[in-house]
């Protein structure tokens, strides 16, 4: 029989080999934990995986919806039907001509003047520029729900609407604003520059901080006006800034639904005068259930978007490699 020390000599050596052991798999683990070359696949993980999860996982079903008939019981595979029967669908067309036409405006509005505020707001012209910024930015808080339910109001056919106040002040007839195209725009489009003019402000505002005030010094003092210095300096070095403002307007543009819907409550304007075509997608995947032709027009609209994009970034060689 072993003698009671040399058992508990061998048992102390096991657990310490057996503790050795814990130790060199734990110190693997925080070197893999703690190490450089792990550790930004570790931080970008919760995007990736968000990424993939909400984005390219809907956008792979609904590729693949896009060429199915979606029923209650089940879906049947129907090749490019939904394609060829948008190519025939002139709701769509005018889905389609009424979100350019919107993305256009707003493209000629929602540049130039938050861009000619934010040059303003830099400058010594202006006085309390905090209080302006918070004004002009305010409106961008307010919900779209609550927005196009007050410009629904100002807008309204009847006597009351402020609009048509302002028009008998006037010495002129009450309009039915939002049942003829081009007045139901003037409303869409100030409910647009209402909400966003303050936003788009401060992407040029912080593009503005970032230009070197000794340029403008140096173009002063060889006698430069304000208006050469704006259009030599400003212009040329907001470049960037103006090119992302741009390509999220292009965006916002194509995209718009909410302002409509809520101008001409259940997505039921006259004529589809301000049918858009994510408007176009509601009304087929949601009040008609009809999902697949959804899915269809929901594609269509992210290949015009990218298509458009691209081409205003070629354009602007934001894909030119800078000269050294």
């Amino acid at each position: 029989m072993e003698m009671p020390e040399s058992l508990i000599l061998r048992h102390f050596f096991s657990y310490l080999r057996e503790r050795r052991r814990n130790v060199k798999k734990q110190n693997i683990f925080q070197k893999f934990l703690y190490s450089q070359k792990v550790a930004p696949y570790v931080f970008v993980l919760p995007f990736l995986l968000s990424f993939c999860i909400f984005w390219i996982y809907p956008l792979c079903s609904t590729v693949v919806m896009s060429f199915q008939d979606i029923k209650p019981v089940g879906a049947e595979w129907v090749g490019a039907t939904n394609y060829t029967k948008l190519l025939k669908d002139s709701v769509f067309h005018t889905a389609i001509g009424n979100s350019f036409l919107y993305m256009i405006l707003t493209l000629i509005l929602l540049i130039p003047f938050p861009m000619l505020f934010a040059a303003l707001m830099d400058s010594r012209l202006v006085k309390a520029k905090g209080l302006w910024k918070a004004i002009l930015y305010m409106p961008s808080l307010t919900s779209v729900v609550i927005s196009g339910t007050l410009f629904r109001f100002m807008f309204t056919e009847m006597k009351s609407g402020q609009m048509n106040k302002i028009m008998i002040a006037l010495g002129m007839q009450p309009i039915e604003w939002l049942k003829i195209k081009g007045t139901a725009y003037v409303a869409l489009l100030m409910l647009a520059c209402w909400r966003w003019t303050g936003v788009n402000m401060l992407y040029f505002l912080s593009g503005l901080k970032g230009i070197d005030t000794s340029l403008y010094e140096s173009a002063e003092i060889d006698g430069a006006t304000s208006w050469k210095r704006f259009w030599y300096i400003t212009l040329p070095l907001l470049k960037p800034t103006t090119i992302y403002v741009c390509t999220i307007s292009i965006y916002a543009g194509l995209a718009m639904f909410l302002e409509s819907f809520m101008l001409w409550p259940g997505n039921t304007s006259p004529k589809n005068i301000g049918l858009t075509i994510v408007g176009y997608l509601y009304r087929r995947g949601i009040e008609k259930n009809q999902m697949g032709y959804a899915s269809a027009v929901g594609l269509v609209l992210l290949v015009i978007a990218l298509i458009i994009n691209m081409v205003q970034l070629v354009m602007t060689g934001t894909f030119k490699k800078e000269e050294r």
